[in-house]
């Protein structure tokens, strides 16, 4: 056989140099792995702890009560007829749900490099599974916020569910997929860059307090005219606003600022996977 000719060749091995890829077909074939993945995510966390699961319940529940004592009854923010320990339960359980999907997949490559350089799947597959998993912790919050909405209106709290509650699995989701974007940019800046994993935490907390977890989107308008449009143009904001107007019927919708949210959310999370895509190609000569 002549081997000079290289179309002889019957088969290439070369890199996809794709700039953007998403396999949905791929995915589902790996599926599997990706409940195994979720599986993992679940009973690994706190298989060797002593209070096990109860975490899940017991961070919302102090936090709530926390910022109750704080905000509520020695800053003075009003919350309507609402239960402030109640109004804080929604902001906190909604946004907890964005930072475990923030924090778990803006680690992906430093914590699953042994993995990755053994064996092939779909890398998208992990951070995935980590949105996936919380979407459980966050299920089991919610049944938290539940049992404490019953209970306070059976003590005669003027409570009421509003229509739109129907949509608030969308925004559940919606704030998955900007914490997975945003997870997808970090974990591929700290292959190269060790230090930015340090920041996420600090940014993580100081974003709270411009996300309205706390107070309603209004009282900032008001009382800081000045800053208010830091907390208008935070895409966070208007998905707790919205939530707490949903479970609670207290506060405002804005159509506007949902359609904002979802755009900003979408060009995230694009931006994050050709970023991820990227990196996944080289990640394992830097980590």
């Amino acid at each position: 056989m002549d081997y000079k000719n290289t179309n002889d060749w019957l088969f290439e091995i070369t890199p996809k140099n794709k700039f953007f890829s998403l396999n949905f077909k791929e995915i589902w074939q790996y599926r599997d792995l990706l409940m195994l993945f979720v599986k993992r995510d679940i009973i690994t966390v706190y298989k060797q702890t002593v209070l096990g699961p109860l975490w899940y319940l017991i961070q919302p529940l102090f936090t709530s009560i926390t910022f109750t004592i704080i905000f509520n009854n020695v800053a003075g923010i009003k919350t309507g007829s609402i239960p402030p320990f109640l109004f804080n339960l929604a902001g906190i359980m909604v946004w907890n749900y964005f930072t475990a999907c923030l924090n778990g997949t803006s680690d992906t490559f430093k914590s699953n490099a042994g993995i990755f350089g053994k064996v092939y799947f779909p890398r998208i597959i992990t951070p995935l599974s980590i949105v996936i998993s919380n979407l459980v912790k966050f299920g089991i919050q919610f049944c938290i916020f539940v049992v404490f909405y019953i209970f306070f209106f059976c003590q005669g709290a003027d409570l009421s569910l509003n229509i739109l509650v129907l949509f608030f699995p969308v925004l559940i989701i919606f704030m998955g997929i900007l914490g997975l974007g945003l997870g997808m940019i970090i974990s591929s800046m700290v292959t190269k860059y060790r230090d930015l994993n340090n920041l996420v935490g600090f940014g993580v907390q100081l974003l709270m307090y411009i996300s309205a977890v706390m107070y309603p989107m209004e009282l900032i308008k008001e009382k800081l005219p000045k800053f208010g449009w830091i907390v208008q143009y935070n895409p966070l904001a208007y998905v707790i606003e919205t939530s707490r107007y949903m479970l609670l019927n207290i506060g405002s919708i804005s159509i506007l600022g949902l359609v904002y949210t979802m755009v900003v959310t979408l060009i995230v999370f694009f931006i994050g996977l050709l970023i991820f895509n990227r990196t996944e190609k080289s990640f394992i000569d830097t980590v």
